[in-house]
């Protein structure tokens, strides 16, 4: 006899942001059953979404997997249109919120980012993975009074009784993917049994801070072996977990009660995870470990470098730093992703006349240039980009770097060795013996860099470095600031870029927005752009973790030093005299990049004011 049909009316809902929608009136109570394909497909047809041959074709085909996959993963295996119009695919997430509104429960998208960790790891000592995993349960979220559970079988409701008894709180429910709760039901319980596992046998304080008996304590016992086999799946998960989030950096950081660790994504931090102290430190020097760091050093700051691969295969560069704190080791590790540079001018963001600009300066056959701008604006990956296109077969490309951020076949790279007195301007001189017909210098810090830098452009080498100005124009200022000649710099310098990265709005949420007439003029200051009929604003849905933005973009302003602004190049030279005539000959301001972005929808007035000046500084 096979169980009685969803109790609900039917509706198919918008995709949602990911918060629990509030349930309607209360439903009759069912018996208790696990969801069958052919109750799901039933309901489909009944509610107009699927048609009755397609359901006939999925039952055919899916004998064989009815007793191994949920029957949403089932059907949106089999990638069915929505008989009506627009037609769309019937995804797993489509379905999973169609099942929350049939049953009147609410939906979530599970984003780890947005969930207490802590909080949720609390509570699976009361909840075995066994029993998670029988019922298709997930803890999500808690307070005082009341724990949700993510869940993919509406019907079945023995467990809330048990677990309510066991917690002493409120159970409610939220619907979510099935394919999504069985993948953090092992991320969660691993990386908690882990952390169990390695704190095993170690005697943790039990007070915040630290006596003089308790220290001696923890150095007899409560040091963890980095190989222990916990701290490896700690560390290998929290690798993983990084690619799969588009993190840019990693942060592990010591406290006194609990190590943080965040994710730097599209430019934000995000608190991830907590660790025991001890654990932490077993994790940083596993860390060390695969960068080929000194283990026993921890006085020192210390770099190193780790090549590993992601879930799909992709080979994935590492640089790590670590810096001693008050509470032990802070360790940083930025990802570099060999795709990057296999982007072109346009993915980064160029306008097309940028672009032509660009090409022109990097196609000189001598001479220097610059790009500038702070730190996490994108300068290493618009070089690597450009050095990846111009070494062809027929060109010998070198680089001296401190330290090599991503290593590329195409190129001969030098890391600086200040230790054995290997420095930029050493590492200059050797590439000069080394027939080079591009040079790539990693920064100009110093005036004996910026002087084998000119005297590799003299002998007719092109050269492409990077300095840390905020704008194109005071790059030259910064050459004569180091005791760069001016006759030299008039001589060599082609030009300069200056760059930003912004946060792009998600394409899947997007809306219309607005920006007042004032700012538009104030920002296209001296270009005047006409306004955009539409202006775009963000909204926040799953895909963007409900914060509006996925992804980031360049901004670009870019000097060409042309026979009349040579002239300006002099000891005593006025930026803002330079900045005048260059816009007068067609230099766009980073600000009008950013104007122009905005235009096109990719980004907004409120994401360009975190990373370029007020606009009363101009």
């Amino acid at each position: 006899m096979n169980p009685p049909a969803f109790a609900t009316p039917a509706t198919f809902p918008t995709p949602t942001n990911g918060e629990p929608r509030s349930s309607p009136s209360p439903r009759p109570r069912l018996p208790e059953h696990r969801l069958s394909l052919k109750e799901v497909l039933d309901e489909l047809v009944a509610d107009g979404l699927v048609a009755r041959a397609d359901v006939e074709r999925v039952g055919a085909e899916s004998r064989a997997e009815r007793g191994e996959l949920h029957p949403l993963v089932v059907i949106a295996n089999k990638q069915l249109r929505q008989v009506q119009p627009p037609h769309p695919v019937l995804s797993l997430e489509l379905l999973t919120e169609w099942l929350a509104g049939k049953v009147g429960l609410p939906y979530l998208r599970i984003d780890p980012l947005k969930l207490d960790i802590a909080a949720v790891e609390r509570l699976l000592p009361f909840v075995s993975y066994e029993y998670a995993a029988r019922y298709h349960i997930l803890p999500v979220a808690t307070d005082e009074q009341r724990v949700v559970f993510a869940t993919t079988e509406p019907y079945l409701n023995e467990w809330r009784e048990v677990l309510r008894q066991t917690l002493r709180k409120d159970i409610e429910r939220v619907i979510a993917s099935p394919l999504d709760i069985s993948r953090y039901q092992l991320e969660f319980y691993g990386v908690s049994r882990s952390v169990r596992g390695a704190l095993r046998g170690v005697m943790e304080p039990t007070s915040g801070i630290l006596n003089f008996e308790q220290l001696l304590e923890l150095g007899r016992r409560g040091e963890l072996s980095a190989d222990e086999r916990p701290i490896v799946q700690i560390v290998d998960w929290l690798l993983q977990y990084a690619f799969s989030q588009r993190a840019s950096d990693i942060h592990l950081e010591p406290r006194r009660e609990q190590g943080h660790i965040r994710f730097r994504i599209d430019g934000v931090l995000h608190a991830i995870y907590q660790l025991p102290p001890a654990v932490m430190g077993a994790v940083t020097s596993r860390i060390k470990i695969l960068g080929r760091m000194d283990v026993a050093e921890k006085r020192r700051p210390q770099d190193g470098r780790i090549k590993t691969r992601t879930p799909a295969g992709r080979e994935i560069e590492l640089r790590l730093s670590t810096m001693p704190t008050a509470f032990g080791e802070k360790c940083v590790l930025r990802i570099f992703d060999p795709d990057t540079v296999t982007k072109n001018f346009n993915q980064l963001g160029f306008a097309p006349a940028e672009e032509t600009a660009w090409r022109a300066m990097i196609s000189r056959p001598h001479g220097i240039v610059l790009v500038t701008g702070p730190t996490g604006s994108g300068k290493t990956t618009t070089l690597y980009t450009t050095l990846k296109q111009l070494a062809v077969p027929e060109v010998n490309v070198c680089t001296v770097e401190d330290p090599i951020e991503m290593v590329v076949p195409e190129l001969n790279q030098m890391q600086v060795q200040p230790s054995i007195e290997l420095t930029f301007a050493q590492g200059i001189r050797t590439l000069l013996r080394q027939d080079p017909d591009i040079i790539m210098i990693g920064e100009i810090r110093d005036l004996e860099t910026a002087q084998m830098a000119v005297q590799a452009a003299l002998t007719g080498h092109l050269v492409l470095s990077t300095l840390h100005t905020n704008d194109a124009a005071s790059a030259v200022t910064r050459l004569l600031d180091l005791g760069v000649p001016h006759y030299l710099i008039q001589n060599v310098l082609i030009g300069v870029m200056a760059q930003r990265l912004v946060r792009t709005l998600c394409p899947h949420c997007k809306q219309a927005g607005e920006i007042d007439d004032a700012l538009w003029e104030a920002m296209t200051r001296p270009w005047p752009l006409p306004k955009p009929a539409t202006i775009r604003a963000p909204r926040g849905c799953p895909e963007c973790r409900n914060t509006g933005y996925l992804g980031r973009v360049g901004l670009y302003e870019l000097l060409t030093i042309t026979l009349e602004l040579r002239r300006l190049l002099r000891p005593e030279m006025d930026a803002d005299e330079l900045r005048r005539r260059a816009g007068a000959q067609g230099m766009r301001p980073l600000r009008v990049s950013a104007a122009l972005q905005i235009a096109a929808g990719l980004t907004t007035f409120e994401e360009v004011v975190q990373v370029l000046p007020p606009l009363e500084e101009d």
